[in-house]
């Protein structure tokens, strides 16, 4: 069975957001969101399109643009901080994309769901997420209760500890402690808890927010990836994140750019190493 779904817009319409599916294969613990900036509609169409066919109901978060702020009026921005952190400053759309996922987190904790899948509008499934998380979050809340974020979108793992093996549909992937967290945020997916603590800590912005969750899952632990990542993004370049006519990478660098880039890179690894090493250790007698 299904029917379609609609949600009220923050304007007070309502908007048709794929379908419903009821029964077979659905995680009733589990929300599914889809960050979508408004007018984005071919791009809606398609990530609908590929979710109903998996039999995924969603609802539609309007990611904020950020590409036409005056970012010295952004009270949660700390240009001093971002310029010793990351090198540079940050562009706009690394700000919208920021909120957009604070957003869609405070939408979460509003449900009465116990996880939720967060996806981009450029996210492309190579299986099933939700049937595959109905066999992997059992698991991971044996491992870990305590777990706070899983980063399904990214495979290039470096210092990780190997879990469990799942095969959905013919795919194939691997449940992995991502102790040096993935980076991108175009699949991810929250614990009730993690969502509340990412809203609860929230303060001044220094960083995007993908660079943000590996510098605070390195440190605190409880961060999990798949590999191979069971979603993968389209050709579509990322519309939030876009910056009118600056790219991220090269916006306003500092001459220390490239020494602050290797310092982050090089604590980052040393903090995974410490944090895979006491992660062995506890899961030994398992």
């Amino acid at each position: 069975m299904h029917e379609r779904r609609e949600i009220l817009t923050e304007s007070g319409g309502r908007e048709l957001c794929g379908f419903f599916f009821a029964g077979k294969g659905k995680m009733q613990s589990l929300e599914t969101y889809v960050i979508n900036l408004d007018g984005s509609n071919d791009r809606l169409e398609a990530i609908s399109a590929q979710l109903t066919d998996f039999g995924i109901s969603f609802e539609r978060i309007s990611a904020v643009d950020g590409r036409p702020l005056d970012l010295s009026t952004v009270a949660d921005y700390d240009e001093a901080h971002a310029e010793r952190y990351m090198g540079r400053s940050l562009v706009g759309g690394e700000i919208g994309c920021y909120h957009s996922h604070l957003k869609v987190a405070e939408r979460f904790l509003q449900s009465g769901a116990r996880y939720a899948l967060v996806l981009e509008d450029d996210a492309l499934p190579l299986c099933n997420p939700v049937e595959l998380l109905e066999k992997a979050l059992p698991d991971l809340d044996a491992i870990d209760p305590e777990w706070l974020l899983i980063n399904i979108g990214n495979s290039k793992l470096k210092i990780a500890t190997p879990l469990s093996h799942y095969n959905t549909g013919g795919y194939q992937c691997e449940l992995v402690a991502a102790h040096y967290f993935p980076m991108t945020t175009s699949a991810i997916v929250w614990s009730r808890e993690g969502a509340r603590l990412f809203i609860e800590q929230h303060g001044k912005i220094f960083a995007p927010v993908d660079n943000y969750f590996r510098h605070w899952l390195t440190r605190t632990g409880h961060g999990y990836s798949f590999t191979p990542a069971p979603v993968t993004t389209t050709e579509a370049a990322s519309q939030i994140l876009a910056s009118a006519g600056r790219g991220r990478k090269t916006n306003k660098r500092k001459w220390f750019y490239g020494l602050t880039k290797q310092r982050r890179l090089m604590q980052d690894k040393f903090i995974a190493f410490i944090q895979k090493k006491r992660f062995r250790s506890v899961q030994a007698p398992r």
